[in-house]
């Protein structure tokens, strides 16, 4: 099984992208769905996270500019970016973790912020 994550590209600050996740393969029962991202020089963090029941997680420096949501489905997620800022310049990665915890990483896709 293999995720790859699109979307990523240059934009100005204060701009928007929309990000996806394509999945080759079956993942059976997945518990929760995400994005992670890794900035230069910095350890990869949690972006935001939709478990089975839709319950969403962000992270504090992204609340209420990003917005996460699923293709229930296709079973894949999608990561909506809004007001985009120098600092989340990143390269960007879906992960998606089943009930059992085994854990998918994708492909990133980079992200980045400048005028």
């Amino acid at each position: 099984v293999q995720l790859q994550a699109s979307g990523g590209g240059l934009v100005q600050p204060g701009g928007s992208l929309r990000l996806s996740c394509a999945v080759s393969g079956t993942i059976p029962s997945i518990w929760v769905m995400g994005w992670y991202r890794q900035a230069p020089g910095k350890e990869r963090e949690l972006v935001a996270t939709i478990a089975t029941g839709g319950t969403t997680t962000y992270a504090d420096s992204v609340k209420g500019r990003f917005n996460i949501s699923r293709d229930i489905r296709k079973k894949v997620p999608f990561l909506q970016m809004e007001s985009l800022k120098p600092e989340d310049t990143a390269v960007y990665y879906c992960h998606m973790m089943t009930r059992w915890g085994t854990t998918y990483w994708g492909q990133g896709t980079l992200v980045t912020v400048s005028s």
